[in-house]
């Protein structure tokens, strides 16, 4: 008999975010968390995404042993923005038994409409900056640290439950190329001049965040407005974020594209992957996370101190890349690739991963045409009418 608990506290959202540790476990792909930052995502009193969304979280459990979880989600201003009464779901993880996922998808289901949804769809996080889709391609891949792995069986249950697919995120893995491709240089140049462009880079965090910590996030709203799933941040989600990732990013992977009155028009930042490092801390910072951590932060796996410390990464992570809307199109992006392509080159990096990219913006999709992609991962929501 399944038995599904509804649970509440930091106590209880511990062992919902521990068990796809469990579940997982010998999973060479799979990337766990890092459970306290996950568990602090999931605590309305943490996240500022609870002042406009609600969430229930579910597990699953047979004669004792955990099986499954679930979380429903409702993001009104996501729902007010579409149009649409929908109840998310995300965090469903399940052993492959069809009685499991069908209880957990009926007790989100019942959530819903008790709340008066409509639709259920997901998987999808509490925000565009969270989870979004089942991985559909690419199940022995390693996933980056912004993503969530789930078995090759997990569509076949959801396709049992009635659901169908509804949006598409492809992911690339790109090998370093030797310098930044003429065309892309010839394009950054005519924008720069036309445009009167130069970009930024720092060396101190607190200039970063001071002067330009709410312009990025600003901007990110405006660039990402017609995406799919996109909710804009507000005010004291811009805090929670900018207190949370700027003060720790690696400053040489960042640039900025401003004008000559320092109007800020385009952002990338990318990161060292951190996914085995994450692997070997099991979720956990001490006693040795923290370590795995800084040496993927800091060290090139072929470095003489990668080497020597056995760790280091080969591969960057591109985490946003955002254009002004009035300016897509202008060869901005290009400015931004003629400056951190050299970056990556020079800290010693082989491959870049693309991270999500929804099939439909294909701003971001042709971005690559003239490099060597892979195509190795894709994912998809499924949607239900309730």
């Amino acid at each position: 008999m399944i038995v599904i608990e509804e649970i509440k506290g930091r106590k209880a959202l511990k062992r919902f975010v521990q068990f796809q540790l469990e579940l997982y476990r010998g999973v060479d792909a799979f990337v766990p968390p890092m459970i306290e930052s996950e568990i602090d995502c999931l605590d309305p009193s943490k996240n500022p995404a609870f002042d406009f969304c609600e969430a229930v979280f579910f597990l699953a459990s047979r004669e004792g042993r955990l099986v499954g979880r679930a979380a429903g989600i409702i993001n009104r201003h996501s729902n007010q923005r579409v149009g649409k009464e929908q109840c998310r779901f995300c965090y469903l993880d399940f052993i492959d038994d069809e009685t499991v996922s069908r209880a957990l998808l009926d007790k989100v289901s019942e959530w819903g409409r008790s709340k008066g949804m409509k639709e259920i769809v997901g998987p999808l996080g509490l925000t565009d900056l969270d989870y979004e889709g089942c991985l559909i391609k690419g199940f022995d891949q390693l996933c980056t640290s912004a993503e969530l792995y789930n078995y090759a069986y997990y569509p076949k249950h959801f396709e049992a439950y009635g659901m169908r697919p509804e949006a598409y995120w492809n992911e690339y893995r790109m090998p370093m190329v030797d310098e930044v491709p003429e065309k892309h240089r010839r394009v950054a140049e005519i924008s720069a001049r036309r445009y009167g462009l130069r970009a930024l880079k720092f060396t101190d965090s607190k200039i970063l965040v001071e002067r330009y910590g709410h312009r990025i996030f600003e901007l990110y709203n405006q660039a990402y407005s017609e995406i799919y799933g996109f909710t804009p941040l507000t005010d004291r989600q811009i805090d929670y974020y900018i207190n949370l990732y700027l003060p720790q990013v690696r400053l040489d992977l960042i640039r900025l594209i401003v004008d000559n009155d320092d109007n800020l028009l385009a952002f990338g930042i990318a990161c060292p992957s951190l996914s085995r490092a994450q692997q070997k801390a099991r979720g956990k910072m001490w006693p040795l996370g923290w370590f795995y951590l800084a040496r993927a932060m800091y060290l090139t796996a072929d470095s003489f101190l990668g080497r020597l410390l056995h760790g280091g990464t080969d591969t960057c992570d591109l985490l946003l890349i955002a254009v002004r809307p009035d300016m897509q199109g202008k060869g901005v992006n290009a400015l931004l690739f003629t400056e951190l392509i050299p970056q990556f080159k020079a800290n010693g990096y082989k491959f870049v991963e693309s991270n999500n990219e929804l099939e439909t913006n294909h701003k971001i999709s042709n971005l690559w045409g003239d490099f060597d992609k892979n195509l190795h991962k894709r994912r998809c929501t499924f949607i239900k009418d309730l």
